[in-house]
């Protein structure tokens, strides 16, 4: 018989497996189901973006193996969208290497640096995906709460100091997913400070760094310093609905970039070079199409906080990203539950994003506004009778 290896077994279990499989019970009765579980853009990729890709595609210097660090163009693309948008100076050459999406190189980056024994700081509730890579590196999480009375910030000078010690990264991501929350300058100057003071990589996800609303978020290369300690993970997919498309990049420091650069030679072969060249189109072509998604999830975000106020649910607007993070008094297991049966609708349990996220649960703004006010009526039914 087959046994897995110590390290597989350590991957915890799909929390969300039943909730799935009464999902698709459900709706194989005929059921409606309203879903706001997945983070997943409903809205098509811009035409000239898929117009740049037919182009692309039909090229045959491009039906080769992709590797490397990703096409000049598209990192020097990457480098004058840094310049323009954050007025920071990202080197071209050595300091951008192009991803197959943002999570691969989350999930491949602790192979670089974590042994055995090793710790991140991992913040909860968050992208499960700090905590599962360092766990496939060998190595261990540090948990840091991010709790609401903080605005969802992590409290670093909490951290004992023999776990300090032996941490190698500390991974950050804001816009929040699932908060919603944005970091401000002290706090990410106090960031860099304590990463420089311990030698301790910045591992930044800024996937939702153009999905903001009265405010824009701060980059990170803003902050004096950073780049000495810093890799940031960024990706087309959240700001021109290219999930599918699988394309992202990590750029800062020139030996972090070098380093996962290696590790990705020895397992991938590239970003294909067609889908590169439309990520040249996306952020250098019209940006209306960017503007006009901030202003659909901005309305999206409105109408679904006055709908769950006028219920009576406890709430911290969202600053960006398509995510709410709304408090319930409730166990978040047994509301997403009692949604699912009796309003038919889905939502994700705050818990399965860490110890931190019970008593939350998170609601991704992904479908229309229609779909948003159905839900709203079927809540109140449920909790104004």
């Amino acid at each position: 018989m087959f046994q897995v290896s110590e390290r597989l077994k350590k991957i915890p279990p799909y929390l969300f497996v039943e909730i799935d499989k009464k999902k698709k019970e459900l709706i194989s009765k005929g059921e409606e189901i309203i879903d706001f579980g997945v983070g997943d853009p409903d809205l098509p990729t811009p035409e000239n973006i898929i117009s740049a890709m037919k182009k692309s595609v039909e090229n045959p210097k491009f039906h080769r193996y992709p590797f490397g660090k990703g096409t000049k163009e598209f990192r020097k693309t990457i480098s004058e969208f840094y310049k323009k948008n954050y007025d920071v100076d990202i080197n071209p050459e050595d300091e951008i290497c192009v991803l197959i999406g943002s999570k691969e190189g989350i999930a491949h980056f602790p192979l670089c640096f974590i042994n055995p024994g090793d710790i991140s700081l991992v913040p909860e509730p968050g992208y499960p995906v700090y905590h599962l890579g360092t766990l496939i590196a060998g190595g261990e999480s540090y948990f840091l709460p991010l709790k609401e009375e903080n605005n969802f910030l992590p409290d670093l000078g909490n951290i004992p100091q023999n776990i300090v010690k032996k941490a190698k990264i500390l991974y950050l991501n804001y816009p929040n997913n699932p908060t919603g929350s944005f970091a401000n300058y002290d706090f990410l100057k106090d960031v860099v400070k304590f990463c420089k003071k311990n030698n301790i990589i910045l591992a930044y996800d800024a996937a939702y760094s153009e999905i903001y609303f009265e405010e824009k978020p701060i980059n990170i290369f803003s902050i004096d310093g950073a780049k000495d300690v810093t890799i940031e993970f960024n990706s087309l997919s959240k700001t021109y609905n290219m999930t599918g498309w699988r394309v992202g990049w990590a750029c800062g420091n020139s030996f972090l970039i070098s380093a996962l650069a290696k590790i990705k030679e020895n397992i991938d072969s590239g970003t294909f070079e067609a889908i590169q060249f439309a990520g040249i189109e996306a952020l250098t072509g019209t940006q209306e199409t960017v503007k006009k998604l901030r202003e659909i999830y901005k309305k999206r975000r409105d109408i679904f906080a006055d709908g769950i106020k006028e219920i009576g649910f406890d709430f911290k607007m969202p600053k960006g990203t398509f995510y709410f993070w709304v408090r319930v008094k409730d166990n978040s297991m047994k509301f997403v539950d009692f949604l699912l049966e009796n309003g038919k609708i889905v939502a994700t349990p705050g818990v399965g994003f860490g110890p931190s996220g019970e008593g939350y649960v998170r609601f991704s703004l992904t479908i229309n506004e229609e779909k948003i006010k159905k839900a709203i009526e079927r809540m109140k039914s449920i909790w104004q009778k």
